[in-house]
């Protein structure tokens, strides 16, 4: 099984961060290549679509208001993997009361693609993501 981390310091507190990201269908609110978002089965699973008409369809499987962060498992998309699963974290920075630390994380298994090509596709999605998610704050 393969996994990658991507951690950045966002420019506002926690408790705003997770206000923006903690919503399982708000990836819209703040990740631009992610522009519609469909809530299903009651929110726990939500059909996203990219610019170009791509789905990803991915099932809430855990999720924890008080220490802010949620995983979820890829039910259906284009990306060369099975077992799929991430998580969103939301941290306090000690001393730092208007900065959040916010961490990506994913693991799964390659599937017609090579490890190391998996971990560079996610590591490159969870980054681009996290800066995406600075910008909105910063803006």
């Amino acid at each position: 099984m393969a996994s990658t981390s991507v951690s950045r310091i966002v420019p506002a507190t926690p408790e705003k961060v997770w206000a923006l990201v903690g919503g399982f269908d708000a990836l819209p609110d703040w990740l631009p290549y992610i522009p519609e978002s469909t809530a299903l089965e009651g929110g726990r699973v939500r059909r996203l679509r990219n610019p170009e008409g791509g789905v990803v369809v991915e099932r809430l499987v855990a999720f924890d208001e008080a220490e802010r962060h949620y995983s979820y498992a890829i039910l259906e998309s284009p990306f060369p993997v099975n077992g799929y699963l991430s998580t969103i974290r939301v941290h306090t920075v000690p001393g730092h009361e208007n900065a959040a630390e916010v961490q990506w994380s994913g693991r799964f298994n390659p599937d017609g693609a090579t490890e190391d090509e998996v971990v560079e596709l996610f590591t490159g999605i969870y980054r681009d993501g996290l800066e995406a998610l600075h910008r909105t704050l910063a803006g």
